[in-house]
C-alpha cells in the first residue's frame, strides 16, 4: 500500500472545516489561538526570521563573560519589541477584506484567489501604510504556488487588490480558513492587527478523461408530456408555441398568420416527448487509490462525451447511491455531475441485486446503461442481466491498469 507522506505531514492538523472550528472551541484552542495569532500572526516573514535570527545570536551570548553576542541580541530583540509596539497602532478601521475565488477547479490545476481591500472616503487619507494580504494554512493536498503576494497600497479610489495562486491535489469541497489583511509597520518586520476575509468554498473536481467515441444508444424512450425546457423546432407533433425565426430554421415551420400580424418572421416549435437517456454507474469497491481516481476520471470523461450530444444523462449511480440528474441538451450542466464525483470516496460492495432493486425505478425511462467498472465479477454480470432483461442496453467499461496508465496519459478513448 502507497503511504502518502503529505498526508502525514499533517496529521495534526485538521482537514475539515468542522474539526477545525471544533479545535478553535476546544479549551486547547481557546488558550494556543490568541497566542498564535497575537505574536506570531503579527510577525511579518521578515520578522519571523528575524526572530529565529535573534534566538541564535541570545544562545551564542549566553555567557556574557566570555563573548559580546548579547549585545547584538540586545539590539535585535530591542528592534522587534520596538516593531510589535508600533505595529498595534495600525489598525485597518473601516476596511473591508474580501477574498474571491471560482467555484470549482480541477486536480492539480491552478487556481487564482483574488483578496481586495476596500475603505471609505473619511479613512483614505489615514491609510498611508502599505497593506500585506496572508493566505490560510492550506489542507495537506494544498500548495502555494507563489511567494508572497504584492503588497496593497490603496489609491485615491481606496480599493486595492492582490492575488494568490494555489493548487490541490485531491477531490472534494475544500473549506479554506479566511484570507487576512493587516498593514505593515516600517522596516517590514512586524504588522498591525488583522482582518479577515469570509471563509472560502472550493470545489475540486476531478479530470475529465478524454472519451471520443462510446457505443451509441439508438433506442429513444417515450417521455409523457416531454421535459420541461427540452425544446426543438419540428421532428414532433405537440405543439408548445412559436418563436422568432433563426437563420437554419425549416422553412415550412413558419408560421404564416403570426409573422402577417406582427410584421416579424416566427416558427413553429414542437415539443419533443421521445428521448435517448443514460444512465452512468460507477463502481467505487477500490482498495488501490489510483485505480479508483481513474474510474472517477473516466466516468466523467463518460458524461462529458454524452451530454455534447443530443443524449441526456439521466442517472449518476456512485456505488449504490443514486444522484438523479439531467445533464445535455441545455437542460444541466457537466459540472453538476463533477462536483458529485468530486466527493466519491471508496465504498464496499452493496449486497447482491441492491444496486438493482435502486435502479428499478429509473430503469424504464432510460435507453442504456453505462457501468465503470473496477474489476469481473459475479455482481457485475447480474447487474448487466438486470438491465439487459429489460431491454435496454448495457455497456461495461473496466478499468484495469492498461486503461488507467491510457486514462492518466490522456489518450483518446474509444470503444
Amino acid at each position: 500500500m502507497k503511504i502518502d507522506f503529505a498526508r502525514l505531514n499533517h496529521i495534526l492538523i485538521p482537514k475539515g472545516n468542522e474539526e477545525r472550528e471544533r479545535f478553535r472551541r476546544s479549551l486547547l484552542g481557546r488558550a494556543v489561538t490568541p497566542l498564535v495569532s497575537v505574536f506570531w500572526g503579527s510577525l511579518t516573514d521578515e520578522g519571523r526570521t528575524l526572530i529565529v535570527v535573534t534566538l541564535l545570536v541570545g544562545a551564542f551570548g549566553v555567557d556574557t563573560r566570555q563573548a559580546t553576542a548579547y549585545v547584538f541580541f540586545s539590539v535585535l530583540a530591542g528592534l522587534l519589541a520596538g516593531s510589535f509596539v508600533a505595529a498595534r497602532r495600525l489598525r485597518l478601521d473601516g476596511v473591508a477584506v474580501r477574498a474571491f475565488a471560482p467555484r470549482r477547479v480541477t486536480v492539480g490545476e491552478p487556481v487564482t484567489f483574488t483578496i481586495a481591500c476596500s475603505a471609505p472616503k473619511e479613512r483614505r487619507d489615514a491609510l498611508a501604510h502599505p497593506i500585506r494580504v496572508r493566505g490560510p494554512f492550506l489542507t495537506w493536498d494544498g500548495q502555494w504556488l507563489d511567494e508572497a503576494p504584492r503588497e496593497i497600497v490603496l489609491p485615491e479610489s481606496g480599493d486595492g487588490e492582490t492575488r494568490m495562486r494555489a493548487k490541490f491535489v485531491s477531490r472534494g469541497l475544500h473549506h479554506l480558513d479566511p484570507f487576512t489583511a493587516a498593514a505593515v509597520a516600517p522596516l517590514g518586520i512586524a504588522c498591525g492587527p488583522r482582518l479577515s476575509s469570509e471563509a472560502v468554498k472550493l470545489h475540486v473536481v476531478p479530470k475529465i478523461a478524454n472519451v471520443v467515441r462510446l457505443p451509441e444508444a439508438t433506442s429513444a424512450r417515450h417521455q409523457p408530456g416531454g421535459i420541461a425546457l427540452a425544446s426543438k423546432s419540428g421532428e414532433a407533433m405537440d405543439l408548445l408555441g412559436v418563436r422568432p425565426y433563426r437563420p437554419g430554421d425549416p422553412v415550412r415551420d413558419l408560421h404564416a398568420r403570426t409573422w402577417a400580424r406582427t410584421g416579424i418572421p416566427v416558427v413553429r416549435e414542437y415539443q419533443q416527448e421521445y428521448f435517448t437517456r443514460v444512465g452512468v454507474v460507477l463502481d467505487t469497491d477500490a482498495d488501490d487509490p489510483d485505480r479508483l481516481e481513474a474510474a472517477i476520471e473516466l466516468a466523467a470523461g463518460v458524461i462529458a462525451h454524452l451530454s455534447r450530444g443530443e443524449t441526456l444523462v439521466d442517472v449518476l449511480v456512485v456505488g449504490d447511491e443514486v444522484h438523479e440528474l439531467t445533464v445535455g441538451r441545455s437542460l444541466g450542466y457537466l459540472d453538476q455531475a463533477l462536483e458529485l464525483l468530486a466527493s466519491v470516496d471508496a465504498v464496499r460492495k452493496a449486497p447482491p441485486g441492491a444496486l438493482l432493486r435502486r435502479l428499478r425505478p429509473y430503469l424504464d425511462r432510460l435507453s442504456s446503461v453505462v457501468v465503470v467498472a473496477l474489476g469481473e465479477g459475479e455482481e457485475r454480470r447480474s447487474l448487466e442481466r438486470g438491465i439487459t432483461g429489460r431491454g435496454i442496453v448495457c455497456t461495461t467499461l473496466v478499468v484495469d491498469d492498461a486503461l488507467a496508465e491510457a486514462i492518466r496519459a490522456g489518450e483518446a478513448l474509444s470503444w
